[in-house]
């Protein structure tokens, strides 16, 4: 069964920290690049960070050095630690295979977890 459970969004003030937590199913996540990806009212959906299976990871330049992706390759769970967080952070992110964004409108996608990020 295709299942992917984003978690771990919250409302932050400029300059806090969140880590989201994606539980994956098998099918999706085994020897897979994993990503995270958000998407804002009236903007497309972006990959902000994604990582290989032997860990080596990329990043949005936006989120460089304030966002860190890691996965846990024996529970099935890709995570996202958000530090520095900024306005513009604010977005539903959600958590999937790295796709070519050409498939981002077909492809499966969980509920994702909201973060807001406002004083």
């Amino acid at each position: 069964q295709v299942q992917l459970v984003e978690s771990g969004g919250d409302l932050v003030q400029p300059g806090g920290s969140l880590r989201l937590s994606c539980a994956a199913s098998g099918s999706i996540f085994l020897s897979n690049a994993m990503a995270w990806y958000r998407q804002s009212p009236g903007k497309q959906r972006e990959r902000v960070a994604s990582i290989n299976f032997d860990g080596s990871t990329g990043y949005l330049d936006s989120v460089k050095g304030r966002f860190t992706i890691s996965r846990d390759n024996f529970k099935n769970m890709v995570y996202l630690q958000m530090n520095n967080l900024k306005p513009e952070d604010t977005a539903v992110y959600y958590c999937n295979r790295v796709l070519p964004e050409r498939f981002y409108g077909n492809a499966y996608w969980g509920q994702g977890t909201q973060v807001t990020v406002s004083s």
